[in-house]
């Protein structure tokens, strides 16, 4: 069966002298592995080789969990050209794609993941566009789409509600949430939570919930290293680029 899909490079690896395998992440089939038959050629149906972000409309035939599908044609709406200027809006969007590529499965369809990836790339195309913020957003609304976010609200060992502002708060990933300060003790996975941290949380809830809040990038950063922590615990191993994003 034929599929046409508006698709996101996630992975590209040499597969001849003129052929590629890429990994992409389609809107309505998931994340999908292909054979680009001669991509590398400059007359090819995909204009040459296929670059990690490039982002357009595939069409594709046979992908499966078990086998490679067979690129047909990809034609580039975007480079993202923007984003590669800068060093660290590259790391940014590398960081998101990697992170993608190891929380969607093989033809499992997340049409929302897709659309939080295209809107997350499209801001960092945006010159002066806020990196940290960018990514402290897409990787809650990743995990919230996951169901792994966690309580953010209340200890989860003993169900005390969290002030935005208390100290001595520790986030644990194994028992997915926040411990108090009287509870920390007994864990023995934990990340310190600081001040900064809690009040981007409470930032990303207020937006979550519809209200228009800026969020400063120290609180953004602090975010993101609270995060890409928990994100390690439950993928089991640190992301490549996470030491050049975060």
């Amino acid at each position: 069966m034929r599929h046409r899909e508006p698709a996101i490079c996630l992975r590209a690896t040499d597969y001849s002298e003129t052929s590629q395998v890429v990994h992409f992440l389609s809107r309505g089939q998931g994340a999908v592995r292909l054979l680009a038959k001669g991509s590398k050629r400059p007359k090819s149906n995909t204009g040459g080789a296929i670059d990690l972000l490039s982002e357009g409309e595939l069409v594709f035939s046979g992908a499966s969990r078990e086998s490679l599908g067979t690129l047909i044609e990809f034609s580039q709406t975007a480079l993202h050209a923007g984003l590669r200027k800068e060093s660290a809006r590259l790391s940014a969007a590398l960081f998101m794609i990697e992170l993608v590529g190891e929380m969607v499965a093989v033809g499992d369809p997340h049409p929302e993941v897709f659309d939080l990836l295209h809107n997350g790339l499209a801001r960092l195309d945006q010159e002066g566009s806020p990196v940290a913020a960018v990514m402290a957003y897409f990787q809650w609304r990743l995990l919230a789409h996951a169901g792994l976010l966690g309580e953010l609200d209340h200890c989860v060992a003993c169900g005390r509600a969290i002030a935005g502002e208390e100290d001595g708060v520790y986030f644990t990933s194994i028992q997915g949430g926040l411990l108090c300060r009287n509870c920390e003790a007994a864990a023995g996975e934990k990340y310190r939570v600081d001040a900064a941290a809690l009040a981007g949380l409470a930032v990303l809830k207020a937006v979550t919930a519809g209200k228009k809040l800026a969020l400063p990038e120290d609180q953004a950063k602090a975010v993101n290293r609270l995060l890409a922590y928990h994100i390690s615990h439950q993928l089991g191993k640190r992301l490549r680029m996470a030491r050049h994003a975060i």
